[in-house]
Protein backbone atom coordinates (compact mmCIF):
# COMPACT_ATOMS: atom_id res chain seq x y z
CA UNK A 1 0.00 0.00 0.00
CA UNK A 2 1.17 3.58 -0.81
CA UNK A 3 2.60 5.73 2.02
CA UNK A 4 3.19 9.59 1.65
CA UNK A 5 6.84 10.42 0.98
CA UNK A 6 8.10 13.53 1.47
CA UNK A 7 11.61 14.52 0.29
CA UNK A 8 13.83 16.31 3.04
CA UNK A 9 17.58 15.94 2.96
CA UNK A 10 19.68 17.14 5.94
CA UNK A 11 20.92 20.06 6.19
CA UNK A 12 23.95 18.00 7.26
CA UNK A 13 24.29 15.91 4.12
CA UNK A 14 23.64 19.12 1.60
CA UNK A 15 26.63 20.79 3.68
CA UNK A 16 28.74 17.63 3.29
CA UNK A 17 28.32 17.57 -0.59
CA UNK A 18 29.04 21.47 -0.74
CA UNK A 19 32.81 21.15 1.33
CA UNK A 20 33.28 18.12 -1.14
CA UNK A 21 33.39 20.14 -3.91
CA UNK A 22 34.56 23.22 -2.47
CA UNK A 23 37.79 20.68 -1.59
CA UNK A 24 38.14 19.35 -4.88
CA UNK A 25 41.88 19.44 -5.70
CA UNK A 26 41.46 21.29 -9.11
CA UNK A 27 45.87 21.06 -9.08
CA UNK A 28 45.22 17.70 -9.99
CA UNK A 29 43.75 18.17 -13.62
CA UNK A 30 45.64 18.58 -16.30
CA UNK A 31 44.31 21.77 -18.12
CA UNK A 32 42.80 20.81 -21.58
CA UNK A 33 40.66 22.98 -23.40
CA UNK A 34 37.19 21.61 -25.26
CA UNK A 35 35.19 19.01 -24.46
CA UNK A 36 37.00 16.25 -26.88
CA UNK A 37 38.66 14.31 -23.73
CA UNK A 38 35.44 14.75 -21.73
CA UNK A 39 33.91 17.26 -19.43
CA UNK A 40 35.20 20.64 -19.69
CA UNK A 41 37.89 22.21 -16.95
CA UNK A 42 36.75 25.62 -17.28
CA UNK A 43 33.29 24.70 -17.27
CA UNK A 44 33.61 22.32 -14.05
CA UNK A 45 35.06 24.76 -12.49
CA UNK A 46 33.02 27.69 -13.46
CA UNK A 47 29.53 25.01 -12.66
CA UNK A 48 31.08 23.98 -9.16
CA UNK A 49 32.14 27.71 -7.87
CA UNK A 50 27.86 28.19 -8.66
CA UNK A 51 27.09 24.87 -6.56
CA UNK A 52 28.65 26.26 -3.39
CA UNK A 53 28.13 29.93 -3.71
CA UNK A 54 24.84 30.28 -5.30
CA UNK A 55 22.49 26.86 -5.83
CA UNK A 56 19.84 26.46 -3.45
CA UNK A 57 18.44 22.85 -3.12
CA UNK A 58 15.86 23.92 -0.77
CA UNK A 59 14.19 25.54 -3.49
CA UNK A 60 13.76 22.67 -5.74
CA UNK A 61 12.99 19.87 -3.01
CA UNK A 62 10.13 22.21 -2.63
CA UNK A 63 9.14 21.99 -5.89
CA UNK A 64 9.36 18.51 -6.12
CA UNK A 65 7.61 18.26 -3.04
CA UNK A 66 4.68 20.23 -4.39
CA UNK A 67 3.48 17.26 -6.16
CA UNK A 68 1.75 14.03 -3.75
CA UNK A 69 4.77 11.64 -3.64
CA UNK A 70 4.59 8.60 -2.57
CA UNK A 71 6.59 5.00 -1.94
CA UNK A 72 5.61 1.43 -2.37
CA UNK A 73 6.53 -1.82 -2.33
CA UNK A 74 6.25 -3.18 -5.46
CA UNK A 75 7.47 -6.24 -6.85
CA UNK A 76 9.78 -5.85 -3.71
CA UNK A 77 11.66 -2.50 -4.34
CA UNK A 78 10.61 0.23 -2.26
CA UNK A 79 9.32 2.28 -4.96
CA UNK A 80 9.44 5.83 -5.11
CA UNK A 81 6.95 7.89 -7.59
CA UNK A 82 4.57 11.20 -8.33
CA UNK A 83 1.12 10.81 -8.55
CA UNK A 84 -0.65 14.29 -10.51
CA UNK A 85 -4.34 13.28 -11.41
CA UNK A 86 -5.54 15.35 -13.87
CA UNK A 87 -8.32 17.71 -14.53
CA UNK A 88 -11.97 16.33 -15.47
CA UNK A 89 -13.60 13.04 -15.52
CA UNK A 90 -11.67 11.73 -18.16
CA UNK A 91 -7.78 12.14 -17.43
CA UNK A 92 -5.82 9.30 -19.10
CA UNK A 93 -3.33 7.51 -17.00
CA UNK A 94 0.01 8.52 -18.80
CA UNK A 95 3.16 7.18 -16.94
CA UNK A 96 6.53 8.69 -17.85
CA UNK A 97 9.98 6.94 -17.11
CA UNK A 98 13.21 9.05 -17.61
CA UNK A 99 16.22 7.15 -17.99
CA UNK A 100 20.54 7.07 -17.13
CA UNK A 101 21.75 9.87 -16.39
CA UNK A 102 18.54 11.66 -15.80
CA UNK A 103 16.31 11.25 -12.60
CA UNK A 104 12.12 11.58 -12.06
CA UNK A 105 12.93 15.33 -11.96
CA UNK A 106 13.30 15.88 -15.48
CA UNK A 107 9.52 15.55 -15.74
CA UNK A 108 8.69 18.18 -12.63
CA UNK A 109 8.01 21.00 -15.08
CA UNK A 110 5.77 18.88 -17.34
CA UNK A 111 3.90 17.28 -15.11
CA UNK A 112 1.35 20.27 -14.17
CA UNK A 113 1.09 21.03 -18.21
CA UNK A 114 0.07 17.54 -18.95
CA UNK A 115 -2.10 16.91 -16.36
CA UNK A 116 -3.90 20.22 -16.10
CA UNK A 117 -3.63 21.62 -19.84
CA UNK A 118 -6.37 24.21 -19.24
CA UNK A 119 -4.52 26.12 -17.19
CA UNK A 120 -1.82 26.49 -19.93
CA UNK A 121 -4.36 27.00 -22.84
CA UNK A 122 -4.99 24.02 -23.51
CA UNK A 123 -8.28 21.75 -23.22
CA UNK A 124 -9.07 19.74 -20.29
CA UNK A 125 -10.29 17.07 -22.18
CA UNK A 126 -6.35 16.42 -23.10
CA UNK A 127 -5.59 16.05 -19.25
CA UNK A 128 -3.43 13.00 -18.01
CA UNK A 129 -3.69 11.53 -14.95
CA UNK A 130 0.52 11.63 -14.54
CA UNK A 131 2.49 9.04 -12.92
CA UNK A 132 6.60 9.64 -12.90
CA UNK A 133 8.43 6.80 -10.77
CA UNK A 134 12.37 6.95 -9.57
CA UNK A 135 13.23 3.77 -11.58
CA UNK A 136 14.64 1.09 -9.18
CA UNK A 137 17.82 1.94 -7.94
CA UNK A 138 17.61 5.45 -8.90
CA UNK A 139 17.12 8.24 -6.89
CA UNK A 140 14.31 7.60 -3.69
CA UNK A 141 13.70 4.41 -4.42
CA UNK A 142 14.89 1.30 -3.33
CA UNK A 143 17.55 -0.61 -5.16
CA UNK A 144 17.21 -4.67 -6.22
CA UNK A 145 19.59 -6.67 -4.60
CA UNK A 146 20.59 -7.53 -8.27
CA UNK A 147 20.85 -5.68 -11.08
CA UNK A 148 17.25 -5.11 -13.45
CA UNK A 149 17.15 -4.23 -16.69
CA UNK A 150 14.55 -3.15 -18.44
CA UNK A 151 12.83 -5.89 -19.27
CA UNK A 152 12.28 -6.08 -15.72
CA UNK A 153 11.69 -3.06 -14.85
CA UNK A 154 8.54 -3.02 -17.05
CA UNK A 155 7.30 -5.90 -15.30
CA UNK A 156 7.80 -3.24 -11.92
CA UNK A 157 6.17 -0.35 -13.11
CA UNK A 158 3.35 -2.45 -14.94
CA UNK A 159 2.06 -3.81 -11.43
CA UNK A 160 2.71 -0.13 -10.12
CA UNK A 161 0.42 1.03 -12.66
CA UNK A 162 -2.14 -1.88 -12.22
CA UNK A 163 -1.82 -3.45 -8.48
CA UNK A 164 -1.12 -0.78 -7.07
CA UNK A 165 -2.66 1.92 -8.30
CA UNK A 166 -5.90 0.40 -9.77
CA UNK A 167 -5.30 1.21 -13.72
CA UNK A 168 -7.03 -1.12 -15.75
CA UNK A 169 -5.16 0.43 -18.78
CA UNK A 170 -2.41 3.32 -19.36
CA UNK A 171 -0.16 5.10 -22.02
CA UNK A 172 3.63 5.39 -21.56
CA UNK A 173 6.01 7.91 -22.37
CA UNK A 174 9.94 6.95 -22.11
CA UNK A 175 13.12 8.79 -22.20
CA UNK A 176 16.13 7.30 -22.61
CA UNK A 177 16.12 3.68 -20.70
CA UNK A 178 12.38 5.05 -20.31
CA UNK A 179 11.95 3.98 -24.54
CA UNK A 180 13.25 0.46 -23.96
CA UNK A 181 10.95 -0.13 -20.96
CA UNK A 182 7.76 1.09 -22.79
CA UNK A 183 9.24 -1.36 -25.53
CA UNK A 184 8.84 -4.06 -23.11
CA UNK A 185 5.60 -2.86 -21.55
CA UNK A 186 4.35 -2.90 -24.86
CA UNK A 187 5.92 -6.35 -25.87
CA UNK A 188 5.04 -8.01 -22.27
CA UNK A 189 1.56 -6.29 -20.75
CA UNK A 190 -0.14 -4.91 -24.39
CA UNK A 191 -3.41 -6.20 -22.01
CA UNK A 192 -2.55 -3.29 -19.75
CA UNK A 193 -0.33 -0.93 -21.42
CA UNK A 194 -2.27 0.44 -24.81
CA UNK A 195 0.55 2.68 -26.23
CA UNK A 196 3.70 3.70 -26.05
CA UNK A 197 5.30 6.92 -27.39
CA UNK A 198 9.24 6.78 -27.42
CA UNK A 199 11.66 8.77 -28.03
CA UNK A 200 15.21 6.84 -28.26
CA UNK A 201 15.75 4.18 -30.60
CA UNK A 202 17.34 1.51 -28.05
CA UNK A 203 16.31 -1.68 -28.96
CA UNK A 204 17.58 -3.88 -32.02
CA UNK A 205 15.07 -5.97 -34.30
CA UNK A 206 16.21 -9.96 -34.11
CA UNK A 207 16.54 -9.84 -38.14
CA UNK A 208 18.58 -7.56 -38.60
CA UNK A 209 18.53 -4.93 -41.33
CA UNK A 210 17.07 -6.11 -44.29
CA UNK A 211 16.81 -3.24 -46.86
CA UNK A 212 20.19 -0.69 -48.13
CA UNK A 213 19.30 2.03 -46.01
CA UNK A 214 18.95 0.07 -42.88
CA UNK A 215 22.24 -1.46 -43.73
CA UNK A 216 23.89 2.06 -44.17
CA UNK A 217 21.95 2.87 -40.49
CA UNK A 218 23.58 0.09 -38.51
CA UNK A 219 27.13 0.95 -40.24
CA UNK A 220 26.58 4.51 -38.96
CA UNK A 221 25.32 2.88 -35.26
CA UNK A 222 29.01 1.27 -35.32
CA UNK A 223 31.67 4.37 -36.46
CA UNK A 224 29.67 7.20 -36.00
CA UNK A 225 31.97 9.57 -34.00
CA UNK A 226 29.21 11.07 -31.79
CA UNK A 227 28.48 7.10 -30.46
CA UNK A 228 31.98 5.45 -30.98
CA UNK A 229 33.82 8.31 -28.47
CA UNK A 230 30.71 8.29 -26.27
CA UNK A 231 30.78 4.56 -25.45
CA UNK A 232 33.35 4.54 -22.94
CA UNK A 233 30.72 5.01 -20.16
CA UNK A 234 28.62 2.13 -21.41
CA UNK A 235 31.41 -0.38 -21.22
CA UNK A 236 31.99 0.31 -17.86
CA UNK A 237 28.45 0.70 -16.93
CA UNK A 238 27.91 -2.68 -18.16
CA UNK A 239 30.75 -4.64 -17.21
CA UNK A 240 32.39 -3.53 -14.25
CA UNK A 241 29.91 -0.90 -12.31
CA UNK A 242 30.99 -1.60 -8.90
CA UNK A 243 34.82 -0.52 -9.70
CA UNK A 244 33.22 2.68 -10.36
CA UNK A 245 30.96 3.23 -8.03
CA UNK A 246 34.59 3.40 -5.67
CA UNK A 247 35.59 6.14 -7.46
CA UNK A 248 32.41 8.19 -7.64
CA UNK A 249 31.45 7.37 -3.78
CA UNK A 250 32.99 10.27 -1.98
CA UNK A 251 33.51 12.64 -5.35
CA UNK A 252 30.30 15.02 -5.44
CA UNK A 253 32.54 16.77 -8.63
CA UNK A 254 33.39 13.13 -10.10
CA UNK A 255 29.63 12.22 -10.19
CA UNK A 256 28.99 15.65 -11.87
CA UNK A 257 31.32 15.96 -14.47
CA UNK A 258 30.38 12.00 -15.69
CA UNK A 259 26.66 13.43 -15.96
CA UNK A 260 27.42 17.11 -17.21
CA UNK A 261 29.52 15.56 -20.19
CA UNK A 262 26.49 13.95 -21.28
CA UNK A 263 24.21 16.71 -20.66
CA UNK A 264 26.60 18.27 -23.25
CA UNK A 265 27.26 15.54 -25.82
CA UNK A 266 23.68 14.45 -26.13
CA UNK A 267 21.49 17.72 -26.13
CA UNK A 268 21.06 20.24 -28.75
CA UNK A 269 23.59 22.61 -27.65
CA UNK A 270 25.00 25.62 -30.11
CA UNK A 271 28.46 27.24 -30.13
CA UNK A 272 29.74 24.32 -28.05
CA UNK A 273 27.83 26.02 -24.97
CA UNK A 274 25.81 23.34 -22.58
CA UNK A 275 23.91 25.79 -21.13
CA UNK A 276 21.97 27.04 -24.10
CA UNK A 277 20.57 23.84 -23.96
CA UNK A 278 20.23 23.12 -19.98
CA UNK A 279 20.37 25.49 -16.98
CA UNK A 280 22.99 25.18 -13.79
CA UNK A 281 20.06 24.74 -11.55
CA UNK A 282 18.73 22.22 -13.90
CA UNK A 283 21.93 20.42 -14.33
CA UNK A 284 22.85 20.35 -10.71
CA UNK A 285 19.12 19.21 -9.01
CA UNK A 286 19.10 16.20 -11.44
CA UNK A 287 22.95 15.30 -10.25
CA UNK A 288 21.94 16.23 -6.59
CA UNK A 289 19.50 13.68 -6.48
CA UNK A 290 21.81 11.38 -7.45
CA UNK A 291 24.54 12.46 -4.72
CA UNK A 292 21.92 12.98 -1.88
CA UNK A 293 20.49 9.62 -2.22
CA UNK A 294 23.63 7.70 -2.74
CA UNK A 295 21.94 6.12 -5.66
CA UNK A 296 24.94 6.66 -8.90
CA UNK A 297 26.51 2.75 -8.62
CA UNK A 298 22.12 1.19 -8.17
CA UNK A 299 21.67 3.84 -11.32
CA UNK A 300 24.33 2.42 -13.26
CA UNK A 301 23.08 -1.19 -12.57
CA UNK A 302 20.32 -1.24 -15.53
CA UNK A 303 23.33 -1.40 -18.25
CA UNK A 304 24.84 -4.64 -16.18
CA UNK A 305 20.87 -5.99 -16.27
CA UNK A 306 19.71 -5.33 -19.93
CA UNK A 307 23.46 -7.27 -20.52
CA UNK A 308 21.91 -10.43 -18.99
CA UNK A 309 18.49 -9.87 -20.16
CA UNK A 310 19.88 -10.16 -23.67
CA UNK A 311 20.87 -7.27 -24.93
CA UNK A 312 18.68 -4.73 -27.28
CA UNK A 313 17.18 -7.38 -29.50
CA UNK A 314 13.53 -7.02 -28.90
CA UNK A 315 11.17 -10.32 -29.05
CA UNK A 316 11.36 -13.68 -30.80
CA UNK A 317 11.52 -14.47 -34.52
CA UNK A 318 7.99 -16.10 -33.75
CA UNK A 319 7.08 -13.18 -32.17
CA UNK A 320 9.21 -10.41 -32.98
CA UNK A 321 7.05 -7.40 -32.48
CA UNK A 322 5.30 -4.48 -30.29
CA UNK A 323 2.17 -4.53 -31.19
CA UNK A 324 0.21 -1.68 -29.38
CA UNK A 325 0.19 1.78 -31.17
CA UNK A 326 3.40 3.31 -30.93
CA UNK A 327 4.57 7.41 -31.52
CA UNK A 328 8.10 7.91 -32.60
CA UNK A 329 9.57 11.04 -31.75
CA UNK A 330 12.54 11.98 -33.24
CA UNK A 331 15.10 14.66 -32.11
CA UNK A 332 17.75 15.87 -34.71
CA UNK A 333 20.38 16.29 -31.71
CA UNK A 334 19.82 12.66 -31.04
CA UNK A 335 22.92 11.01 -30.10
CA UNK A 336 22.09 7.85 -31.19
CA UNK A 337 20.57 7.89 -34.76
CA UNK A 338 16.98 6.31 -35.51
CA UNK A 339 17.18 3.74 -37.93
CA UNK A 340 14.72 4.05 -41.30
CA UNK A 341 11.26 4.07 -40.70
CA UNK A 342 10.99 0.53 -42.86
CA UNK A 343 13.03 -0.77 -39.58
CA UNK A 344 11.05 0.85 -37.32
CA UNK A 345 7.97 -0.34 -38.02
CA UNK A 346 9.18 -3.91 -38.33
CA UNK A 347 9.56 -3.58 -34.42
CA UNK A 348 6.17 -1.25 -33.98
CA UNK A 349 2.99 -0.38 -34.91
CA UNK A 350 4.19 2.87 -35.42
CA UNK A 351 0.90 5.06 -35.84
CA UNK A 352 3.07 8.35 -35.20
CA UNK A 353 6.28 9.39 -36.74
CA UNK A 354 7.34 12.87 -36.05
CA UNK A 355 10.47 14.58 -36.53
CA UNK A 356 11.17 17.42 -34.90
CA UNK A 357 12.82 21.03 -35.88
CA UNK A 358 15.07 21.06 -33.00
CA UNK A 359 16.03 19.43 -29.54
CA UNK A 360 18.51 16.29 -28.22
CA UNK A 361 18.18 13.35 -25.78
CA UNK A 362 16.70 15.45 -22.62
CA UNK A 363 13.80 16.37 -24.18
CA UNK A 364 11.30 17.03 -21.36
CA UNK A 365 13.85 19.61 -20.24
CA UNK A 366 15.49 21.16 -24.25
CA UNK A 367 11.96 21.44 -25.51
CA UNK A 368 9.27 20.16 -23.43
CA UNK A 369 6.91 22.10 -25.63
CA UNK A 370 7.48 20.07 -28.90
CA UNK A 371 7.18 16.99 -26.59
CA UNK A 372 4.23 17.77 -24.59
CA UNK A 373 2.23 18.38 -28.24
CA UNK A 374 3.47 15.40 -29.39
CA UNK A 375 2.60 13.08 -26.46
CA UNK A 376 -1.06 15.10 -26.89
CA UNK A 377 -1.14 14.34 -30.07
CA UNK A 378 -1.05 10.48 -29.86
CA UNK A 379 -2.81 10.01 -27.26
CA UNK A 380 -5.88 12.06 -29.33
CA UNK A 381 -5.79 8.94 -31.75
CA UNK A 382 -6.35 6.70 -29.07
CA UNK A 383 -8.71 7.79 -27.47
Amino acid sequence: MATPFTINVSDEELNSIKEQVRSFPWSAMPVVEGWDQGANLNYMKEICDYWVNAYDWRIYEAQMNSFSNFKADVKGIDLHFIVEKGSGDNATPLLISHGWPGSFVESIDIIDRLAHPEKFGGKVEDAFDVIVPSLPGFGFSGAPEHPYGPRKMAEVLNSLMVDELGYDTYLMHGADWGSAIASWLGYDHAEHCKGIHICFPTMRHIDGPQTPEEEAWAHECEVRPGIVLHDGYRTQQATKPQTLGYAMADSPVGVAAWIIEKFHGWSDVKNDDVETAHSKDGMLTNIMVYLVTKSFTTSTWIYYGRREEGGRILGTKERPNVEVPTAAAIFPAENFPWPPRSYAERMYDIIQWTEMPHGGHFSSLEVPELLLNDIISFANRLR
